[in-house]
């Protein structure tokens, strides 16, 4: 059962999301928020999988709350997923600097925001598609590499570890690496264990950043080139 915190300072999203992600067998809605504050105090009393958070909140917004529940030296961190009606890079961008593990519109499709929940709470980042490309581009092009990442992935990862950063960043599953590298998925998973705190990350999404980050993948429609899986 994935244990979830919602988080918004809107009744009726709270009421919305609840009764969404509430009539899925696998999911348990423990905790409703109404501002960062409350949000803080509840994360760690209930101790949730997903801590499904809004941007703009009284008291604490959502990034301040995503930097206290992902810090860096937070042992036991809790997965964000960011909903918001917001789509300014600005936000994006420091929902992911904070460490949120996944980033979506609350226009989104229902079956996309309960899969996106199920994919947080499994370590699997997600990103709105429509988001995307603007949004690695401009991150790449308007942050500085920070301490954690400064790296590249030659010398830091194993060459499997390299392909299969690759493959993730082109969007495909663990089964879909898998199929590509013709290895089992509990070996994808095993190398994915082993990959994400050698390069300072928690979650599938934040690989994908760094690895656009320190130019190991192209960014979509830059004249860079990443180098192919297995080069």
């Amino acid at each position: 059962m994935i244990r979830v915190l919602i988080a918004d300072d809107q009744s009726l999203v709270r009421a919305g999301l609840s009764a969404l992600l509430s009539a899925e067998d696998d999911i348990d809605v423990v905790g409703v928020a109404e501002d960062g504050v409350q949000a803080l105090e509840l994360a760690a009393e209930l101790r949730p999988d997903v801590a499904c958070l809004d941007i703009r909140m009284p008291g604490l917004d959502g990034i301040e709350v995503t930097r206290e529940l992902c810090a860096p030296g937070e042992t036991d961190p809790i997965p964000v997923l960011i909903l918001t009606t917001f789509d300014l890079d600005d936000y994006v961008f420091g929902a992911l600097e904070a460490g949120a593990s996944g980033f979506l519109l609350k226009d989104a499709e229902p079956e996309i925001i309960i899969n996106a929940v199920r994919q947080v709470a499994a370590g699997q980042g997600t990103i709105d598609q429509a988001l995307t490309r603007r949004i690695l581009r401009e991150f790449v092009q308007r942050r500085q590499l920070q301490p954690v990442t400064a790296q590249r992935a030659d010398g830091v990862l194993t060459a499997r570890e390299r392909e299969i950063l690759l493959l993730l960043a082109q969007g495909m599953s663990n089964e879909e690496i898998a199929a590509a590298l013709v290895i089992e998925v509990s070996t994808v998973k095993s190398h994915l264990a082993r990959m994400l705190p050698k390069i300072g990350v928690r979650s599938r999404l934040q690989a994908v950043v760094w690895a656009y980050q320190n130019r190991v993948v192209a960014v979509p429609g830059s004249p860079e080139a990443g180098a192919a899986p297995g080069a």
